[in-house]
């Protein structure tokens, strides 16, 4: 007999898209009017003041960093990260804006950043990179994202090319979603609408920026050469595991040659700046000691993503021997258990996975989906209760609180949860769910049915 949850089957599927329930962004409402870019000094037509793009960024950047795993625990790492991302961002554009750099745990290859200057870099590239220079070019580049207000005058082109865009919220749903997907897909690698598809003027732009943000700040222009080179052999080489990376930051041959020549000519002078190798290699020293461990997770992410759960979960195990106590090896552990339904297995790595880090709120969130599916409901939304405390504003915790209390037959308690997460989300199958449920308690009135005369006239 399959686990259900309320009456809802669960499916076997699992992609990198299903989860990244971003919370409500709750702005009140956005300025209209032309501000001066500070990188062109020319007017723009922007619906974004630079405190909304702060705003925009504090809500929903630590919800993109949950579902990377968090922040990694080595905190000299991270001070090491910041030390040069801050010392970049001096010689930038926009040196008030308030930046803030870290590495986290996901194992895919990209880099990323938030409006606001909330930028991070995940553990899959660090391994690949092989000096503090092209780690000076990778946060450059993402500086000058930032810099050039590409997120704003997106989302301000996508509002006149729709009207219908509604922005007071980046909640992601898809219609006719299966609560067995919600359930497979909590944690899934995903990059939100805030951090999807730059164009390939605003990569050109971005590159420029972060040349010459790194050459002032005393960095060899080769290191942005040189991040270009390895981006290009990972495609080749490791397709699977760069193409977050190169679906949101597209890459060109003509936009390397355009890097390479301004490298070569703009600041040939620096080019005679030593490549700081030894000492990223040295800060880096605990974090290439498990590259192995990270390209077994890469492969099993893959293998996830095929639905190839058996070989997925070989990869995972042999991550697990190398690195017991891997954060991220764990939680795709008990995502692979989840989707073959295993949930007395996945129980055992979610827990060990909150132990290891009980402070990241994605630990909790996918505790709560095995105790869900072990039925074990009461223990299911002290998880989930958890996880909105460490991390408000995602709906589907509140969903999935509905569930929980459901499940246990408090319908008062049921009901509450239902009418907050319609507060935040009224399409999709699970606010039909939750306006279903609500209907048959008496909460609701039910909708007017049309009779047969007003439907014939």
């Amino acid at each position: 007999m399959k686990n259900t949850l309320g009456d809802r089957p669960l499916k076997r599927t699992m992609t990198r898209r299903d989860f990244l329930w971003l919370s409500c962004l709750g702005t009140a409402g956005f300025i209209t009017g032309c501000a001066v870019n500070p990188v062109t000094g020319k007017k723009q037509l922007l619906l974004m003041s630079e405190s909304q793009e702060i705003g925009i960024d504090q809500q929903n950047s630590p919800h993109q960093f949950s579902a990377d795993y968090g922040a990694v625990l080595d905190k000299d790492l991270n001070s090491y990260i910041t030390q040069i991302g801050k010392s970049i961002a001096a010689t930038s554009h926009r040196p008030q804006m308030p930046y803030s750099f870290r590495c986290v745990n996901a194992t895919y290859i990209n880099a990323y950043a938030f409006p606001g200057g909330s930028i991070a870099v995940t553990r899959g590239i660090l391994v690949n990179l092989e000096n503090e220079d092209e780690l000076a070019a990778l946060l450059g580049h993402e500086i000058g994202h930032v810099n050039a207000r590409h997120t704003a005058e997106r989302m301000t082109k996508n509002l006149f090319l729709n009207a219908a865009v509604a922005l007071g919220s980046a909640y992601v749903s898809t219609q006719n979603e299966t609560y067995g997907t919600l359930v497979a897909g909590l944690g899934g690698i995903g990059a939100g609408m805030l951090l999807a598809h730059y164009s390939r003027d605003d990569e050109r732009q971005a590159d420029a920026l972060g040349l010459e943000y790194m050459s002032n700040a005393a960095y060899n222009p080769r290191g942005m050469v040189g991040l270009m080179d390895l981006l290009r052999s990972l495609s080749r080489h490791k397709p699977s595991s760069i193409e977050m990376m190169f679906s949101t930051h597209p890459m060109s041959d003509e936009r390397y040659k355009t890097a390479k020549n301004a490298s070569e000519t703009k600041y040939g002078e620096f080019t005679k700046r030593s490549l700081k190798t030894k000492r990223y290699m040295d800060r880096t020293a605990s974090l290439r000691k498990i590259k192995p461990v990270i390209e077994a997770l890469q492969a099993g992410e893959s293998q996830m993503m095929n639905q190839q759960y058996g070989k997925a979960e070989r990869q995972f195990r042999d991550a697990l021997k190398k690195a017991p106590h891997d954060y991220t090896a764990l939680l795709l552990m008990t995502k692979c258990q989840l989707a073959q339904e295993n949930a007395k297995e996945a129980l055992q790595y979610a827990k060990k996975a909150v132990q290891v880090y009980p402070r990241e709120a994605q630990g909790h969130h996918i505790s709560g989906i095995s105790h869900l599916m072990a039925r074990q409901y009461g223990e299911a939304f002290q998880r989930f209760d958890e996880y909105e405390q460490m991390l408000p504003g995602n709906p589907n915790t509140i969903f999935l609180k509905g569930i929980s209390q459901e499940n246990m037959q408090h319908i008062e308690k049921a009901a509450q949860e239902y009418k907050r997460y319609l507060q935040a989300v009224q399409q999709g199958e699970q606010a039909d769910h939750a306006r279903q449920r609500l209907t048959e308690w008496g909460y609701l009135k039910p909708p007017v049915q049309q009779s047969s005369s007003e439907s014939g006239s």
